[in-house]
C-alpha cells in the first residue's frame, strides 16, 4: 500500500459515525397528528418541527385524532407560541415560515377511527391533503403521519390518483390499532402506494441504551431546554420535559440522508422492503394453539342474528388488554371486528353485545416478535414500495425491531437540537 492510499485509509476507519449529508432541497412535508390525545409525545414533536420548519415546505398541519379528545387547536396553540420565540429563531435562519401561513395550512380532520370498511366521509383535513397532492410540483408530497391513517385513506378513496403524488411515513406500532380499519383498506387498495410503515424503530429516538448521561431522556431537559424561550416552558408541561417524541423520527428522515432511499442511512432509520402485510381471521374462537405476528391485523368474523341496522354500524364489542374495541354489524347476519396486537405477548379477550340472540364469545392467542413474519393465505399483497423495520436481529433494541437503526443517530440529532435550543436562551 502506498503512503496516500494509508493516509486515506487512516482517515477513513478513523472518521467519526455521521449520516448522509442533509437533504439537497426542500422537501414537501404535511404532518396528520393526533396532537392533544391520550399521548402528549404529540406535543412535543410538535415543538421540534417548528423550531426546524425553516427546512421544510410545510404544506398541512392536519389534526386527525383517532382516539382521545385532540383537535386542532393544540396545533394552533403550538403556533402561537412559535411565534412568540419567532424573532430569536429568525436571526439565525432567516427561512421560518410566518405564523399566519401556518394557521392558514392547520385543518381538522377525522375525530375518531373509521368504520369496517376504512373511510367514511370527507373531512377538511382530507381535503386538504387531496388539495396539497394535487398541486403541479416536481417533488412528492411528503405525508408524515404521527397517529391514525383515517384522513389518508379517506384522501385515497376520494381521489385515487393522488397514489402516485404522495409518499407516507407512518409511526405505527400502537397506532396501528387505532386506526387498523383505515389501514386495513389502504393496504388491500393501495398496494402500490409509496409507504414506509414504522411499527418499532421510532422507539430507538427515546432509548436510552449507550445514552451519556446529559442526553438521557430524564435530563435532556435540564441540560440543554430549561429557559429556553416560550417553546422550552412549554416543553416541561409533557412528560415533566421528559424526552419521549416517538413521532419525531418522520421530521428526522426528511432532515438528513435521501428520503426516496429508505433502504440507506438517515437520522429517521433505515427499512427493509416488505412484500405481505399479515392478515389473519379468526372463523371461531382463537386458542392459545394460535400464534400471530406482532402488528398484524386480526379479523375476528361473526354469525349471528340478522338486525335490522344499517351495514358497517358498531353494534358490539371487542375488550382485549383493558380497553374496548367496537365490532360492526356486516349485513345478513354477519358481523366483523379488527385489532392489531402492539407487543408480543398472550392476549385474552371477550367478545359481548346487547343483541337478543347474539352468542357472546372469549379466547386466547399468542403474540410473538417476527414482524412481518412468513407469509400466509390471506395476508395483503404488497407492491415495490412498501418498507418496514430492518428485522436484522443485531438491530433490535431490546424487543423493538430496527430501533438501533435511529438510536445510532439519536445523539447527534439531539446534539443539532441542543443549538436551537440555545438561540432560544439568547436575550
Amino acid at each position: 500500500m502506498n503512503r496516500i492510499a494509508l493516509i486515506f485509509s487512516f482517515l477513513v476507519c478513523s472518521a467519526p459515525l455521521f449520516a448522509q449529508q442533509p437533504v439537497s432541497e426542500k422537501p414537501r412535508v404535511l404532518i396528520s397528528t393526533d396532537i392533544g390525545g391520550t399521548d402528549p409525545d404529540d406535543n412535543q414533536s410538535m415543538i421540534h418541527l417548528l423550531m426546524y420548519s425553516d427546512m421544510f415546505d410545510i404544506e398541512g398541519l392536519v389534526s386527525s385524532p383517532s382516539y382521545g379528545y385532540g383537535n386542532e387547536n393544540q396545533i394552533l396553540r403550538a403556533i402561537g407560541l412559535y411565534e412568540k420565540d419567532l424573532p430569536n429563531l429568525r436571526k439565525h435562519r432567516k427561512d421560518f415560515p410566518s405564523p399566519e401561513y401556518l394557521r392558514s395550512v392547520t385543518k381538522q380532520g377525522r375525530r375518531g377511527g373509521a368504520p369496517y370498511v376504512g373511510y367514511t366521509k370527507a373531512s377538511e383535513g382530507s381535503d386538504w391533503i387531496i388539495k396539497c397532492a394535487q398541486k403541479k410540483s416536481d417533488r412528492p408530497l411528503w405525508v408524515l403521519v404521527w397517529g391514525g391513517l383515517d384522513d389518508v385513506a379517506q384522501a385515497l378513496h376520494d381521489a385515487p390518483e393522488i397514489q402516485s403524488k404522495i409518499k407516507v411515513y407512518w409511526i405505527g406500532g400502537p397506532n396501528k390499532k387505532w386506526s387498523v380499519n383505515s389501514y386495513a383498506y389502504i393496504a388491500e387498495n393501495f398496494p402500490d402506494l409509496w409507504f414506509i410503515e414504522v411499527n418499532a424503530s421510532y422507539r430507538g429516538f427515546f432509548s436510552n441504551t449507550g445514552v451519556p448521561d446529559s442526553l438521557n431522556t430524564d435530563n435532556y431537559y435540564a441540560r440543554y431546554i430549561r429557559g429556553a424561550g416560550y417553546l422550552g416552558k412549554d416543553f416541561k408541561r409533557y412528560y415533566d420535559g421528559r424526552i419521549k417524541m416517538g413521532d419525531t423520527p418522520s421530521v428526522l428522515y426528511m432532515m438528513n440522508g435521501v428520503p426516496n432511499n429508505p433502504q440507506g442511512e438517515s437520522w429517521g432509520g433505515s427499512f427493509e422492503k416488505m412484500n405481505h402485510s399479515p392478515r389473519i381471521i379468526f372463523n371461531q374462537n382463537a386458542t392459545i394453539a394460535d400464534t400471530v405476528p406482532v402488528y398484524s391485523v386480526l379479523e375476528f368474523h361473526l354469525k349471528g342474528p340478522k338486525i335490522e341496522i344499517p351495514s358497517d354500524s358498531t353494534c358490539f364489542t371487542l375488550k382485549v388488554a383493558g380497553q374496548k374495541w367496537g365490532g360492526f354489524y356486516l349485513g345478513n347476519g354477519n358481523y366483523g371486528v379488527r385489532y392489531a396486537p402492539k407487543k408480543a405477548e398472550t392476549l385474552t379477550y371477550t367478545i359481548t353485545s346487547g343483541i337478543p340472540g347474539f352468542r357472546d364469545r372469549e379466547g386466547t392467542f399468542v403474540v410473538d416478535d417476527h414482524w412481518p413474519g412468513k407469509p400466509g393465505p390471506a395476508d395483503y399483497q404488497l407492491g415495490t414500495n412498501w418498507y418496514t423495520d430492518r428485522s436484522d436481529p443485531k438491530l433490535f433494541d431490546g424487543q423493538w425491531q430496527g430501533a438501533k437503526t435511529i438510536l445510532k443517530w439519536r445523539n447527534e440529532a439531539l446534539l443539532d437540537w441542543a443549538k436551537r435550543w440555545k438561540w432560544l436562551s439568547e436575550k
